[in-house]
């Protein structure tokens, strides 16, 4: 599954990215004094668990790793599966040293158990095993608490914890070791000062005892107990001085290995205090007898034990110019005897060893050189005849120089370098920063980003501090800048190399990871894949080696090693400058094979040392270059083979799927494969660099190295260069992210991105990234790596394992990790979940970069990078350039896995085409986004794509419709409409338009459209919309009369005005809804009057009648079942006068409500009879009279109400009079000049005296008023007595006879008889009084008489009654001769006639 490997390994620094590693301090305090000379370097230790192997286990991939320092031991326990809590705490032993060695970490069943020794003091802290800290072994969570997280609980300074070394003088330990016994004991061996062992023993934790010390030295062989007492032995015991010790349990006994200073390796027996054996190691070194009497302090001890070759010994011995290790192996023999038998011997040349470790196998080796550089080998000490160390390539330290072009800003370019996640340690910025202020701040729980801007301000505020001119050339400018950034630098650097001092060498026996422990981080080593070796290698290991795992043919294999050691050559000719300028040259897309001539040209005038020559001479020992290169290219790229993947099988259990599910996922793990990747990718990248050279080189040398001439020219020119240069950009590429930083994102951007996200059911997506990351900050490969590809490498891994032993061995699983992360990112394979993680995570602007790097030379998923590239434009607010994206991968869809992923999640049945599957996605985000515009163009483009499915363009047209409107065009939204080939889609967006243009009050943009064959669904729709919403916030009745207005429809457009009248009237009972019914009736009699004659007229529904709407569902009744067929409903035909009548109607009712608010909801629904009541009594008489005479009611009400004002006004206060003045400027008086006064009551008598004289001329509604006058004993006014006489003085006094008035009824009957006898009868309306040649006349006789009876019975009216009775006596006399005159008169006539 993996590359080919190679023996060689890489270091990969873990750097730590916090400021301050968050650690728990603990001071223990015995109460000792400091010993002089207890001075000690610093050292450092790694524990492995036993089942750290075990996929199953908790403790797997974990391991816990110290450091000591004077009086202080830090202890970090690390796992790569979790992250663990509270994993770090810092032991401080007051005026104590720890010794070397003095720290020893061991578990039992339960405990894990940490023994520490110091100079005067030996300390053991019992801490939960792992396992014993959870109750169920199915753990899932992705941070997990640690053994050290209730180390402040414990406590170190009790008897079991913590004891003091009794006594020793002056003499503090060189060396110590610790161990646990079987019997759970804590034992500590220290070398003596003056030679020999001291052994203090701690009881067991949790049993009974008291510290014993026990001395193991060959001039004394007893036992002391309770105290150290110092031998008393006269002699040289300098040769017994121990150097080094290690420690075995066997077989109930401790043996003791003691490599002393006499080069002699001693076996002690604790059990028996005996030396067992005794071995001079000088017996296996070369001339071992010269160096007999040289001592030396740098030899060192290692014990491996392994159930195939038992327990070893490798003893590495120091000697001033050459070193050695010895590895033996201890053999038992018969009574209880041993001997160590010799298994191989390794030399080394390196002269300053600071650590090594043993396996069962092989021997780890670390160095340091004259030149401070980190050295690491391993050797495998059985099958290594030949003594060749395998190499391991340490990573190198940072440039001592910063490269700044001409076109960078130098803060930028020390920043993005300082800063880079993969350079330099948290901790070496802060303590620089620290000096670099002068210790004046202190700088705790800094984020990444908040520590670079300290930085940032710190520089400068120093720059700015020693300028002294105030002016300065923008060059000047530029060079203080490199110097204050250069200065800081050089400060960081400092530190960065003092956190990087190695102090120790682990190797984890059960899974075989490797790592260095280094003063300030801890590196891993990992395997080497064999094309980085063969770059890597230096020439001494080039030319030994004959084979590579690359090729088994032995002749190309000496061809790729030529090839390979030509590429080392170059790599040494091409400078960091040239390099930069090819770098810079890629991240500007220019060509790679151009770059490479530029360079190549550079090289070639400046080839003063012959490189080339000397690569051209080597070049022709290479038999088959084209071949050696095509290896080299297919080991190179990292495009995956066509497999199907086979899902991971749910049948494990649950337990191994949760083991999985964490495998490789902490902080620590994740930062080192990043890591990894990034070394991988550049190291790659300068591979191809060089070979691409070398391959422009061949070009340049032509027929003098190609010996197969010009065919293979032109293989070189038109496949290898090609593909090399792929290649380099594809490396370059994948440089480039893996050091690029991944952006914190605002909580409203992710919900944002979420629901961009859900309208485009990715379902399967990369997992978004829920928490916060332990790394700070986090690279994008490292969030790709824990939300998408870990889950998936994992499972690709577990599923083609070979046995569960496999799993996690160190080589293995490490090397297949980091191989299927660069092919999950290699931008020619088909996957995209990389891109897919930087959308789903909102990261915009390193998806940007990602496509821009990879879109000139990347012809693989061409439509999903342009997808992608569109979704960063519209998170940067781009619309335009995200369209043309949209648009542009839309050529792809049904070709690339992600656009057909994008569209699977489609309902095929409403697109039948993928295009239009993705159309519709594309249409929804945008919409979602909020781009109505983007929305049309896109529309309007996946319209000439959907020709032959109508309900596709439907749909389109609708979405272009809906878009348009909401945009206010409305022209373009009707065209829209007009254009949708469905008619029910067609028939809502016509609906919506008339609802959205009246809301917006765009009733003329409404009204001009055509409606071409869309006239009666228009009206259907309005009048629906008018008939079922409220008339006060609505205007559709407007609307529709406008309607049938601007179409010249005034029936229609009268019959809307007529209805909207009506439901005014039922609805609106207000003085505004009044005003409303008034207009219409107005707007409804111009209609008509707008028509001709014969057809103005209008058809009324009779009151009760239902409208129906057109295509309305038929209706239930309460059974469920359809109610039978209405009756046809009467209607009423309204011609114009009816109309009218209707308006003087809804006139006086608005009239009235203006008048007197509190009746317009009285009015509202009042017929003429009840209006003229109500108007009478409110005061409006002129309107009264008026709807009285439009509807042929009679007047009596007015004149009536008329009266009784006047009545009211007459007796009533002055109050009543002054707001009698209101309602009487209502009613039109006639204009007559008086200069007299008037009062309410005149001009109230006045009016009702003109609307006798206007209404009254027969005399009817005079006798209404005196009716009205009498009955409520009012005095009849002399201008209404005289005014009733001359019209009906009969009538009169019937009324007086009828209300008892007989006085007046008397003097009116002198009076009228009077006037009939010729006495003023002007005033009674008589023309001719009585005469014998006048007309008749005549008297009310039976009134006469009954005022006759009347005034007969009553005393107090006998004088009345003979007076009249004499004037009816005398009138009758009158009568008599009158009448026989006229006889006369007639029969003279008659007689004269007949004569003649």
């Amino acid at each position: 599954m993996a590359a080919s490997l190679e023996r060689s390994f890489l270091e990969i620094c873990g750097f730590e990215r916090e400021s301050q590693r968050r650690c728990r301090e603990v001071t223990v305090n015995l109460g000792l004094g400091p010993l002089p000379g207890g001075k000690f370097p610093e050292s450092a230790g790694a524990f492995h668990y036993e089942e750290s192997e075990k996929l199953l286990s908790v403790t797997s991939n974990r391991f816990i790793h110290w450091l000591t320092c004077g009086d202080t031991v830090h202890l970090v326990e690390l796992s790569l599966d979790t992250n663990l809590l509270n994993n770090a705490v810092k032991l401080t032993f007051s005026h104590c040293s720890v010794l070397p060695g003095g720290v020893a970490v061991q578990e039992t069943l339960n405990n894990v158990i940490v023994l520490i020794c110091t100079n005067q003091s030996v300390h053991r802290l019992v801490l939960p095993h792992p396992t014993r800290m959870y109750r169920s072994d199915l753990v899932s969570e992705l941070h997990m608490q640690s053994i050290f997280t209730d180390v402040g609980k414990l406590s170190l300074l009790e008897g079991p914890h913590s004891a003091p070394i009794p006594s020793s003088g002056n003499y503090s330990p060189s060396s110590a070791v610790c161990w646990i016994s079987h019997k759970g004991e804590a034992l500590y061996g220290m070398a003596s000062p003056t030679g020999g062992i001291t052994v203090v023993t701690l009881p067991p934790h949790d049993g009974q005892g008291s510290l014993t010390v026990t001395e193991l030295k060959r001039s004394s062989m007893m036992r002391r107990i309770s105290g150290w007492m110092p031998s008393s032995i006269v002699g040289d015991q300098s040769s017994e001085l121990v150097l080094s010790l290690a420690v075995r349990e066997l077989e109930d006994d401790s043996f003791i290995f003691a490599l002393c200073q006499d080069h002699k390796l001693r076996l002690w027996s604790l059990r028996e205090q005996l030396c067992l054996l005794e071995v001079d190691l000088l017996e296996y070194v070369p001339s071992g007898r010269g160096l007999k009497r040289l001592s030396s302090a740098g030899h060192r001890l290692r014990l491996v034990f392994s159930p195939s070759t038992g327990l070893c010994v490798c003893a590495y011995l120091s000697f001033p110019h050459s070193g050695q290790f010895t590895v033996l192996q201890l053999v038992a023999t018969d009574n209880q005897k041993y001997s160590l038998d010799h298994i191989s011997t390794l030399f080394s040349t390196q002269e300053t060893l600071v650590d090594f470790c043993l396996t069962s196998t092989e021997v780890w080796a670390l160095w340091v050189d004259d030149t401070s550089s980190t050295i690491i080998k391993y050797i495998n000490f059985e099958h290594n005849a030949a003594g060749q160390w395998n190499q391991v390539f340490t990573q190198p330290a940072p440039e001592e120089e910063v490269h700044i072009g001409v076109d960078q800003d130098p803060r930028e370019t020390y920043l993005d370098v300082l800063f880079s996640p993969l350079t330099f340690t948290a901790a070496a910025i802060v303590k620089a920063l620290q000096i670099y202020r002068r210790g004046s701040e202190r700088f705790t729980d800094l984020s990444w980003d908040a520590l670079k801007r300290e930085v940032a301000v710190a520089v400068e505020t120093d720059l700015q501090g020693s300028v002294t001119e105030f002016e300065f050339s923008q060059e000047e400018h530029r060079q203080l800048l490199v110097e204050f950034w250069s200065k800081f630098y050089a400060c960081v650097l400092q530190y960065q190399e003092d956190l990087s001092l190695p102090l120790a060498l682990s190797v984890d026996p059960h899974t075989g990871m490797a790592c260095v422990l280094k003063k300030g981080l801890v590196s891993f080593l990992l395997p080497c894949f064999a094309v980085d070796h063969l770059y890597l290698s230096c020439d001494s290991y080039m030319s030994t080696e004959e084979e590579t795992p690359i090729t088994e043919d032995a002749d190309l294999a000496r061809d790729v090693l030529t090839v390979a050691q030509c590429l080392r050559l170059l790599s040494d000719v091409v400078s960091g400058e040239m390099w930069y300028e090819m770098e810079k040259a890629l991240d500007q897309l220019e060509s790679p094979e151009r770059a490479a001539e530029q360079v190549l040209d550079n090289m070639l005038s400046n080839d003063s040392e012959n490189v080339l020559e000397d690569i051209q001479n080597k070049l022709q020992d290479v038999r088959s270059p084209v071949s050696a290169m095509n290896v080299l290219l297919r080991e190179l790229d990292l495009e995956a083979e066509a497999e199907t993947e086979t899902p991971q099988s749910t049948a494990h259990s649950l337990q191994t799927r949760l083991s999985l599910s964490q495998l490789y996922g902490s902080s620590t793990a994740v930062s080192m494969l990043s890591q990894a990747l990034v070394t991988v990718a550049t190291t790659r990248a300068q591979f191809c660099r060089d070979l691409l050279i070398l391959q422009k080189l061949y070009l340049r040398f032509g027929d003098n190295v190609f010996l197969g001439g010009g065919a293979w020219l032109l293989q070189l020119q038109q496949d290898l260069i090609p593909r090399s240069s792929h290649l380099l950009s594809s490396y370059h590429l994948l440089k480039n992210i893996s050091q690029t930083l991944a952006s914190s994102v605002p909580v409203d951007i992710i919900d944002a991105n979420l629901q961009h996200l859900t309208v485009l059911e990715l379902s399967d997506s990369p997992a978004l990234s829920s928490h916060s990351t332990v790394l700070s900050p986090q690279t994008v490969v490292e969030l790709f790596y824990q939300t998408s590809a870990r889950k998936s490498i994992i499972s690709q891994i577990y599923a083609q394992r070979n046995s569960e032993a496999e799993l996690l061995q160190w080589s293995h699983m490490v090397s297949s990790v980091v191989h299927l992360l660069g092919q999950s990112l290699w931008p020619s394979n088909p996957g995209f979940q990389f891109p897919e993680c930087l959308m789903v995570n909102c990261q915009n602007t390193q998806l940007q970069e990602y496509v821009r790097l990879s879109s000139p030379w990347c012809q693989v998923n061409i439509g999903s990078c342009r997808f992608m590239l569109g979704q960063c434009y519209l998170a940067t607010g781009e619309g335009q350039k995200a369209l043309q994206c949209f648009q542009e991968a839309s050529s792809e869809v049904e070709k690339e896995e992600f656009l057909m992923k994008l569209t699977g999640a489609e309902d095929e049945e409403a697109a039948p085409t993928a295009r239009l599957q993705y159309y519709n996605k594309v249409l929804r985000l945008l919409e979602d986004v909020g781009l109505p515009e983007l929305v049309i163009q896109l529309s309007t483009l996946a319209i000439s794509e959907s020709a032959n499915d109508p309900s596709s363009q439907a749909a389109l047209w609708t979405r272009i419709f809906k878009h348009h409107l909401d945009l206010g065009h409305n022209s373009e939204a009707y065209e829209a409409l007009t254009r949708n080939p469905d008619s029910s889609m067609q028939l809502d967006c016509l609906r919506q338009l008339v609802v959205v243009l009246c809301e917006r009050s765009q009733l003329q943009d409404l009204v001009q459209f055509s409606y071409i064959g869309l006239h009666d669904e228009v009206v259907n729709i309005i009048e629906s919309r008018a008939r079922s919403l409220d008339l006060l916030s609505h205007n559709y009745y407007e609307l529709l009369y406008a309607f049938h207005i601007q179409r010249h429809n005034y029936r229609k457009a009268g019959t809307v005005m007529l209805e909207l009248a009506l439901r005014l009237g039922r609805e609106v009972r207000s003085r505004a809804g009044l005003q409303r019914q008034v207009n219409c009736y107005l707007s409804a009699l111009n209609c008509l009057r707008l028509i001709r004659p014969e057809y103005a007229w209008i058809v009324q529904p009779a009151p009760g009648a239902t409208y129906e709407r057109p295509g309305a569902s038929p209706k239930r009744n309460s059974d469920g079942e359809f109610t039978t067929e209405p009756v046809r409903r009467h209607v009423d035909i309204l011609e114009l006068s009816d109309l009218e009548k209707e308006y003087v109607l809804s006139r006086s009712r608005l009239t009235l409500a203006q008048h007197h608010p509190p009746s317009a909801a009285m009015a509202g629904s009042a017929a003429a009879v009840e209006m003229v009541a109500l108007l009478v009594q409110t005061g409006l008489l002129d309107c009264a009279i008026t709807l009285c005479e439009t509807f042929n009611l009679p007047l009596t009400p007015v004149f009536e109400g008329l009266t009784f004002k006047c009545i009211k006004l007459q007796l009533g206060p002055e109050e009543v009079q002054n707001e009698a003045w209101s309602w009487l400027a209502a009613n039109q008086l006639s204009t007559v000049v008086n200069t007299k006064e008037s009062s309410a009551v005149d001009e109230a008598w006045r009016l009702l005296s003109s609307y006798l004289d206007r209404f009254s001329s027969d005399g009817r509604q005079h006798k209404h008023v005196i009716t009205k006058l009498l009955s409520h004993g009012v005095p009849l006014p002399d201008w209404l007595t005289a005014t009733y006489k001359s019209l009906d003085a009969a009538s009169l006094l019937r009324l007086y006879l009828n209300f008892d008035l007989l006085e007046s009824a008397a003097e009116l009957v002198l009076e009228y008889v009077d006037a009939v006898l010729g006495k003023g009868h002007q005033y009674f309306g008589i023309q001719k009084p009585l005469s014998a040649t006048g007309h008749q006349v005549w008297l009310p006789y039976t009134c006469i008489d009954h005022l006759l009876q009347a005034l007969r019975g009553s005393q107090s009216s006998i004088h009345i009654y003979n007076k009249l009775q004499d004037k009816l006596d005398n009138y009758q006399r009158l009568v008599d001769q009158a009448t026989k005159r006229r006889l006369q008169t007639r029969t003279m006539w008659s007689q004269s006639g007949e004569q003649m």
